[in-house]
């Protein structure tokens, strides 16, 4: 399987062939990139008009097809160009996951201005902050956060503000999406370096400012070609493991339709799923909030094809009691990223969604999206793998020196390539102090094995330091969630005079279940070593507190739960 794959790998990069690397120097640093990559997103936007009357957001029963978002995103840049906004300026987008969001998206980007992606889950204050530090000359809002800034409005005088569905409600402090999607004109004619920042978005910290990312029109695009290369090399790899060289399973490929259940101001969602659609001529289907229920209607309705999310979203969506009962028959990759999916999530979806494969990528907001990718047969046989690093990536294990360290040795990971971010805005100190010669320190601790598969072994500063000894929160994450009576857990470190540290662990069961303490480390015994078993567990009816890319607050776990609470 492994030589068909490395087989696909060389054809499909090969001199001449669709996906030949090139490498150049980009500020200072060799890069590797593709070389048929658009050199911007402009020319992914409109390269769309092919699809026409196809539908491409549907929410609810609003429909928009391609032509008429392509009319929309026109006339909003023109608005927009009219306001002053040009190349290198900047417009906010603070609003949950409406179809709007990817219009304004794509009428910014294409005019080549920038988009700062504001936190939907911001309070006013933060808002405020992302206001101040990234000085967008226009901020596109819903009402909810209109009314959260509102208090902070005079603070920011310049900022004009626009409401998108704000049910009727009259202001003369902000402009209506309706004035916008009636302006009329045509996209801006320009040219857009592809280096410069189609957009900012803004790490998920959980202490201290966030800090904004800013992701180049190259590194998005060559995300773009990353998703599609490893579609293209993992079924190629399985033809040519069939001794079928030919396309016919191409051809029976349905038309993509993708469910968005993660935040758009996040690069799952916005630069995986939804870009992707655009440049695939794929439908995007929009939730006004993740709901298993409402989910699985959807893929029914819409006839959904790929759904990805963070791992509990799976796993909620195959447990519920109306799975069985709702065709699902139109799925061919379920999956996601945001988190590591556990082994057994991999297999129970492999073996509940008949039609469909498991499938996850591996990436950061610094680096425009996925790192790495992997499906079907490789992720059934590698489970704990996130997959290969992409083409356009150069990726290394490092020690505490920052030294490289022998394949599968544990190390931190670091990549370098097309797609790692431009730097920090107004963080000149945090971007020297995370990306070094043009190799970014992800502060992901991982292992490459002999086939340049990668395993996330734990973020670094999760990891647990007991005795001397290093536990990986990640390995007894998956041990504890094998137990059927495990809806959620997260492992965490608390301190303790004799170790150092102890492992800890919060843990959500299921409904009815009767699990006890004791029980689940002598289920944790069978398959983990003993000083990795939880000292300290808390069990709870209540799902684990996540933000906003869905990632469980383990900081807030560790200073909010008493040690004398736990069993």
């Amino acid at each position: 399987m492994y030589e068909h794959l490395r087989a696909a790998w060389a054809e499909l990069t090969a001199p001449g062939a669709p996906f030949e690397v090139a490498e150049l120097v980009v500020r200072g640093a060799p890069m590797r990139t593709w070389k048929t990559a658009a050199p911007s997103l402009r020319e992914v936007w409109l390269s769309s008009t092919i699809h026409g009357e196809l539908d491409h957001l549907v929410y609810e029963d609003d429909r928009w097809t391609f032509n008429e978002a392509h009319r929309e995103a026109a006339s909003v840049a023109a608005w927009l160009a009219e306001q002053g906004v040009g190349p290198g300026d900047h417009v906010a987008i603070a609003m949950r996951n409406y179809p709007e969001w990817m219009l304004a998206y794509w009428a910014t980007v294409s005019m080549g201005a920038t988009v700062v992606g504001m936190n939907a889950w911001w309070t006013g204050p933060e808002l405020l902050y992302g206001v101040q530090d990234a000085e967008p000359k226009v901020m596109i809002c819903d009402t909810e956060r209109l009314e959260r800034f509102a208090p902070h409005r005079s603070q920011a005088p310049d900022c004009t503000l626009v409401g998108v569905r704000c049910r009727g409600a009259a202001s003369e402090d902000f402009v209506p999406w309706s004035a916008l999607r009636r302006h009329g004109g045509e996209m801006p004619d320009v040219q857009i370096d592809p280096d410069s920042d189609a957009c900012v978005f803004y790490t998920s910290g959980t202490t201290g400012r966030p800090k904004g990312a800013q992701l180049t029109h190259r590194g998005c695009v060559a995300n773009l070609l990353s998703l599609a290369f490893w579609n293209l090399a993992a079924g190629l790899a399985g033809r040519k493991a069939k001794g079928d060289a030919g396309d016919a399973d191409a051809k029976a490929a349905p038309r993509l339709a993708q469910l968005v259940t993660t935040p758009l101001f996040h690069v799952t969602a916005n630069n995986c799923v939804a870009q992707s659609a655009a440049m695939a001529g794929g439908k995007l289907v929009h939730m006004y909030k993740w709901d298993p229920a409402e989910a699985l209607r959807l893929i029914e309705r819409e006839r959904v094809t790929h759904m990805s999310g963070v791992p509990m979203m799976s796993r909620e969506l195959i447990a519920h009691p109306d799975f069985a009962e709702t065709d699902t028959s139109s799925l061919k990759a379920i999956g996601g990223g945001g988190a590591q999916l556990q082994p057994d999530l991999v297999t129970k979806l492999d073996e509940t969604v008949e039609t469909a494969r498991p499938s996850t990528g591996y990436g950061m907001t610094e680096t425009c999206g996925i790192i790495t990718a992997i499906s079907a047969d490789f992720f059934v046989d590698k489970p704990e793998s996130v997959g290969p690093a992409s083409p356009v990536f150069e990726a290394k294990c490092v020690d505490d020196s920052g030294e490289t360290v022998d394949p599968n040795q544990v190390g931190e990971l670091w990549v370098r390539g097309a797609q790692v971010i431009r730097g920090y805005l107004n963080r000149p100190e945090a971007t020297t102090e995370g990306i070094t010669d043009g190799w970014l320190h992800t502060g992901d601790i991982a292992r490459i094995d002999a086939d340049g598969f990668i395993f996330i072994v734990d973020r670094a500063k999760d990891m647990v330091l007991r005795g001397g000894e290093n536990v990986y929160c990640a390995e007894v994450e998956s041990a504890i969630f094998e137990h059927d009576d495990v809806a959620e857990c997260a492992v965490f470190g608390v301190p303790d005079d004799r170790f150092g540290e102890e492992v800890a662990a919060a843990v959500a069961v299921r409904k009815d279940a009767t699990v006890t303490g004791d029980q689940l480390r002598e289920h944790c015994a069978a398959r983990i070593a003993k000083y990795k078993i939880p000292r300290y567990i808390w069990l709870q009816s209540e799902l684990l507190p996540r933000n906003a890319s869905g990632k469980f607050l383990k900081r807030q776990l560790r200073d909010e739960l008493e040690i004398g609470e736990a069993v």
